[in-house]
């Protein structure tokens, strides 16, 4: 019954045409360098205030995943990914294009993409539901280990500093408090200014932090202009590269569904893990770099696998699979859809709907890949006078559409300016998202469960639920540490001279 209601909700014509400029506009975006996946969901999110929720999910799923694909038209044809995701893809790519097959690359790229994309949508299916009932389950003690664990994902994505990572975090922990506090009505840190009392809206933080930072960015970078390698011709796959692709994507873009229900892992690193395993795996390793089908189709099944994976922890839990999905919270928060167990339970439509999205948005992917790619590499000579101008224009009017509130677009450029000095210091800016979204949830579920427990802390150990995030929670952040002295072992003895050296 909630499937044929939920087929009724995405097969409209509006909902599909939704779908196909949402997966267009993020290829626009992911084929540009420098305008990343997150940047340009977080530019689209203030144009769904006025759609239902079905309507605006949607719309960013088709940006999502029209960009993480769109990355690697900049990636085979500038030697430039458009996005993260598709630094692995540049590694051959380029090479293919430069030997006058970039349109080959361009369809093995294009296919693979959209297998591993499918192939995520299954795993979100089969997955989501089951993850959801287990979460039922969840209590305030449950809630506050699962919150504890999302901001664990700090030391993974926190850049080239862990310490700079958890100071981000922190600090967007500390503006979540800002407001009315949820346990006993007191105000907090609002310094008797009405425009505080409501606290600080993430929505005007997250255009600041990931779209106005990479216009100020690109203001610096205006005067460079990419030249295009390669002509583009014959897209559509040869016979001979079908057994390639379907040999990679299946089980790379099950890898990457896999690593996108990790939260915090990413495309980027799916894509760089993907290229390593096909590398072993091949009979002829020593072709990697030199421009290869394999080389491509194995990242582009894994960077779009990680789109449906990504969404799992997103909509069973609450917690954010990467920053887009952190978005797609704000989304569905502002439509008054709380993610968590209990969407599946009073939305369940909405949900399924989301699933078949999914499917649609990856199968517009295929159709406007294999057929529009010319077009959409046209984007790469507009020129960036002309784009950053429009990039300014649709960061101000979105900040200001969230509540027609100058407040906001003052909260947009302080963060904007944030965000650009923390890209110049190389500090990673998700952690300040992760810390504004999953803060209140850590602190409400904390008090609550000291509440239910007058004052006992065992009370957060007191479950199996409660032990294996804490198991988790001990991993996660010892994993980094322990990587971190690996690398050094392995720079100290790569330094050290060979015995006979030493005896000479």
């Amino acid at each position: 019954m909630m499937i044929a209601e939920a087929f009724n909700l995405v097969l409209q014509p509006s909902i599909i045409l939704y779908i196909v400029l949402g997966v267009a506009g993020g290829m626009c975006i992911g084929c540009l360098p420098g305008l990343t996946t997150t940047m340009g969901v977080a530019l689209v999110l203030p144009l769904t205030f006025g759609m239902d929720a079905v309507q605006s999910i949607l719309l960013l799923i088709g940006v999502y995943v029209g960009a993480v694909y769109g990355g690697s038209m900049a990636a085979i044809l500038l030697n430039t990914p458009g996005t993260p995701a598709s630094a692995a893809t540049a590694l051959d790519g380029y090479k293919m294009a430069c030997k006058g097959e970039a349109g080959r690359a361009l369809g093995i790229s294009t296919t693979s993409s959209f297998l591993g994309g499918v192939i995520s949508c299954v795993f979100l299916i089969l997955i989501s539901p089951i993850l959801a009932k287990f979460a039922l389950k969840f209590s305030a003690p449950e809630f506050f280990m699962l919150a504890i664990f999302g901001l664990c994902i700090i030391s993974s994505i926190s850049g080239k500093s862990l310490l700079l990572g958890l100071i981000s975090g922190t600090f967007g922990i500390l503006i979540a408090t800002i407001g009315i506090d949820d346990i006993t009505g007191n105000m907090r840190f609002t310094f008797d200014y009405m425009n505080l009392f409501s606290g600080i809206n993430f929505i005007p933080v997250m255009i600041g932090l990931f779209a106005m930072s990479q216009a100020l960015i690109g203001v610096e970078e205006m005067m460079k202009k990419p030249k295009a390698t390669g002509e583009i011709k014959h897209v559509i796959p040869r016979r001979s590269d079908w057994g390639v692709i379907i040999k990679n994507s299946l089980p790379f873009g099950s890898l990457g569904a896999l690593i996108g229900t990790i939260p915090g892992v990413g495309a980027d690193i799916a894509s760089f893990i993907s290229y390593g395993q096909a590398k072993s795996m091949s009979k002829t390793p020593e072709k990697f770099g030199t421009g290869v089908p394999e080389a491509i189709s194995a990242p582009e099944a894994a960077n779009n696998g990680v789109t449906g994976g990504a969404l799992i922890p997103m909509l069973t839990l609450g917690v954010p699979g990467d920053a887009v999905a952190a978005i797609m919270i704000g989304a569905l928060t502002v439509q008054g859809l709380q993610p968590g167990p209990l969407l599946f339970q009073n939305d369940a439509a909405t949900v399924y709907a989301i699933f078949i999205g999914l499917l649609i948005a990856n199968v517009c992917m295929l159709v406007l890949g294999l057929n529009s790619v010319r077009i959409f590499t046209k984007v790469l000579s507009v020129p960036k006078a002309v784009l950053i101008p429009i990039i300014f224009l649709l960061c101000f009017v979105g900040s200001y559409a969230l509540a027609n509130n100058m407040f906001d677009v003052a909260v947009m450029l302080f963060f904007g300016v944030l965000g650009y000095f923390f890209q110049k210091l190389e500090i990673s800016s998700s952690p300040v998202i992760l810390g504004l979204i999953l803060g209140p949830m850590a602190e409400s579920n904390f008090r609550r469960a000291l509440l239910m427990s007058r004052g006992d802390a065992t009370t957060f150990l007191s479950t199996s639920i409660c032990w294996t995030f804490f198991i988790l929670i001990i991993v996660s952040l010892l994993l980094p540490i322990l990587k971190k002295r690996m690398a050094n072992q392995s720079i100290t003895s790569s330094e050290t001279p060979p015995k006979e050296i030493i005896e000479k």
